[in-house]
């Protein structure tokens, strides 16, 4: 009797676990949808120099990018239609020296702002992380931090 009360009170904890990990969602890429995948995919590889991925669609209108933390972004070219971008929406990158992000930015004459749009200027947030906003080819924006 013990052995079954013991036998079931693992299944049931197994169970739970199991459960609980299968019932979680993880974020595993961004796409983000661009007018004109040469001039994007240049941005994002001279920007971020992120690491160029296989692309399994060979098909001259994805490009693949690993982003760090086992996450990509895939960049998407479509037949453009007009869209709405606003400042909230918004992704975040995190780099380790912002002042090097920064000379980079300059030196690729990449225009970047605090949040409220002052050009050239760097936003504080309460708990002391650093960030600047930039825009991409296609106008999305992009929060820089020093959160690295």
């Amino acid at each position: 009797m013990k052995n079954t009360i013991f036998l079931f009170g693992l299944i049931l904890t197994f169970t739970l676990i199991n459960f609980n990990t299968m019932a979680q969602a993880k974020i595993t890429h961004i796409a983000v949808y661009v007018e004109d995948i040469k001039r994007s995919s240049d941005f994002y590889s001279k920007v971020f120099e992120f690491k160029e991925l296989d692309e399994p669609f060979k098909d001259g209108v994805h490009v693949w990018y690993d982003i760090g933390n086992n996450l990509s972004m895939h960049i998407i070219q479509a037949p453009w239609e007009p869209i709405t971008i606003n400042k909230n929406n918004h992704i975040c990158f995190s780099v380790p020296d912002m002042e090097a992000f920064i000379s980079k930015l300059k030196k690729l004459d990449v225009t970047f702002g605090d949040w409220p749009g002052n050009e050239g200027e760097i936003n504080i947030r309460p708990d002391g992380i650093q960030q600047i906003y930039i825009q991409d080819p296609d106008g999305y924006w992009i929060e820089i931090n020093d959160e690295y």
